[in-house]
């Protein structure tokens, strides 16, 4: 078999919602949404997930990522993207998210020996790095060889099929608009993917609906989700 194609399968591997990342734990946000009756359909399904696409994963956990995975060899400036991301992050619930997910993700790894894993893994424990998720899936594709490119188209697939997952659960739609929905995504992941990629002291985003759906969430007696 073809180094490609050996590539090609591994990051099939580890996009998939199989692989134990801990993502099935999250909504970011969606529950409470559903919950309060603001999506409910599969449109509206479609329009949350457009919404964190462009104005939140674009212009943060994006470059995010593409900045770890260029520095997946300096844990002092992956530390500074760590605790970037736990500032801008302004809900609780999302940043113990991602911080659980990114730690998921490195716990994983450091038992795969993906190169770099355990040693950033322990700088997490020790207190040093908050392991958000974008910094650890920059480390640890890197470290298996994934170029910079295919780890963002597996970051966006990632975070696609979580949230749909996460919508049949909530039984907002079902496996066939699922699929759909996902197949209808992807021109705009490849148009997200076409743009520049911010400097980290630009990271930005702009979803409070879904940051307050996330605050209140904090608090709501309906909870299937940790997030």
């Amino acid at each position: 078999m073809s180094k490609a194609n050996n590539m090609r399968l591994a990051a099939f591997q580890h996009a998939d919602s199989f692989f134990p990342s801990g993502a099935v734990s999250f909504s970011w946000g969606l529950e409470t949404m559903c919950n309060q009756g603001l999506v409910s359909t599969k449109q509206d399904l479609h329009g949350f997930i457009r919404a964190q696409l462009i104005n939140r994963w674009s212009g943060f956990e994006r470059p995010a990522l593409v900045h770890a995975h260029a520095a997946a060899r300096d844990f002092d400036k992956l530390e500074a993207l760590d605790w970037l991301i736990e500032a801008q992050t302004l809900a609780a619930e999302q940043r113990d998210g991602s911080q659980r997910m990114g730690t998921a993700l490195l716990t994983i790894h450091s038992k795969l020996m993906t190169p770099g894993a355990q040693a950033y893994r322990a700088r997490v424990h020790n207190g040093q790095a908050a392991g958000h998720l974008p910094v650890a899936q920059g480390l640890v594709w890197s470290g298996l060889g994934f170029d910079a490119g295919l780890a963002q188209q597996m970051a966006a697939h990632g975070l696609c099929t979580s949230l749909l997952g996460a919508a049949i659960r909530l039984a907002v739609i079902g496996h066939v608009d699922a699929q759909q929905v996902l197949a209808e995504l992807h021109p705009l992941i490849e148009e997200v993917l076409s743009r520049p990629v911010p400097e980290p002291d630009a990271l930005h985003s702009f979803v409070p609906q879904t940051d307050i759906a996330s605050m209140n969430h904090e608090t709501d007696d309906m909870r299937l989700f940790a997030n």
